[in-house]
């Protein structure tokens, strides 16, 4: 049998020219996306009289934090004006509790449609996966008077309760089909020697859960916050998320148009998904291909 030869073909000039070509495409379209972006970066620096004298994509003559102070404390939004602060705060307050309830259910329930079926359970399973396609603007008039009665409406936890409820379905379906993936006859095993439901799912299930939990936290992380529509309708005064302030902020027509600061202002509001996606991004790819393989 010959040997297998060490050595690498050259490159031919069609190959190296295709590569270029790639790239080249790849750059170009990074830099389109990116471009938005870095003009509002370079604007939340900018003093409004480099704003009124420069270009849109013209670098600042010196670079000023006035833009984020005023952003984060002190702008007005509506009569109020102190900043996005308080509304930022109201998004956290939202989104951690709303990604812990809705992941925590989700994970259940995957385990219960995968390793736990009963009579009917895929017709249950196939209703529930409706909510996946259902518009939001089809649940608004209902879970207004559903919040009404629970007498949460317009707050905070009007909000955690939409958003876990929403989010079940697809925590729901994230979960169940990872754990598909894992052999049933652990389970079956489990049970044998005695196990119980919440026994198999502690020591068992969850153990190995660690891939599709960071895809559902990241998931749910980025939906709730960014989420416009539910803010806007179930919220009021106080209890608004950055979302909903953040366009009063740049909708506000009194004054002078402070550019600067409603660059900075959006940039304060996107902060914590950016975050999620360039700290978690590679788990969140891992995650989502864990479960294809069965086996």
């Amino acid at each position: 049998m010959a040997e297998r030869s060490l050595v690498q073909a050259p490159r031919t000039p069609g190959v190296i020219a295709g590569r270029i070509f790639i790239y080249t495409l790849l750059v170009i379209a990074a830099l389109y996306f990116l471009l938005p972006f870095f003009v509002m970066v370079i604007t939340s620096f900018k003093t409004m009289e480099d704003i009124r004298t420069g270009t849109l994509i013209s670098l600042p003559r010196e670079i000023s934090l006035e833009a984020w102070s005023e952003a984060w404390s002190s702008a007005c939004i509506g009569v109020n004006c102190q900043g996005i602060r308080g509304y930022f705060m109201n998004s956290i307050k939202m989104v951690i509790p709303a990604v812990l309830i809705s992941t925590a259910f989700g994970a259940v329930n995957g385990y219960i449609f995968s390793k736990w079926r009963f009579k009917g359970s895929e017709v249950i399973f196939s209703m529930l996966l409706i909510g996946c396609f259902i518009p939001f603007q089809v649940i608004l008039l209902p879970m207004a008077r559903t919040l009404g009665a629970l007498g949460i409406a317009q707050s905070i936890n009007g909000l955690v309760l939409v958003h876990v409820i929403y989010g079940l379905a697809f925590t729901t379906l994230f979960f169940r089909n990872f754990y598909v993936s894992i052999p049933d006859d652990l389970v079956r095993a489990a049970r044998i020697d005695g196990a119980g439901f919440f026994r198999i799912f502690w020591r068992i299930i969850l153990p190995v859960s660690a891939p599709i939990i960071v895809v559902t936290v990241i998931w749910q992380t980025t939906q709730i916050w960014n989420d416009f529509l539910f803010g806007v309708v179930f919220s009021g005064g106080d209890s608004q998320p950055v979302t909903v302030a953040l366009n009063n902020l740049v909708n506000t027509s009194t004054g002078v148009k402070k550019y600067n600061v409603d660059m900075a202002a959006a940039i304060i509001a996107a902060a914590p998904t950016l975050l999620v996606y360039i700290l978690a991004g590679k788990y969140f790819l891992r995650g989502l291909t864990a479960g294809s393989v069965k086996g």
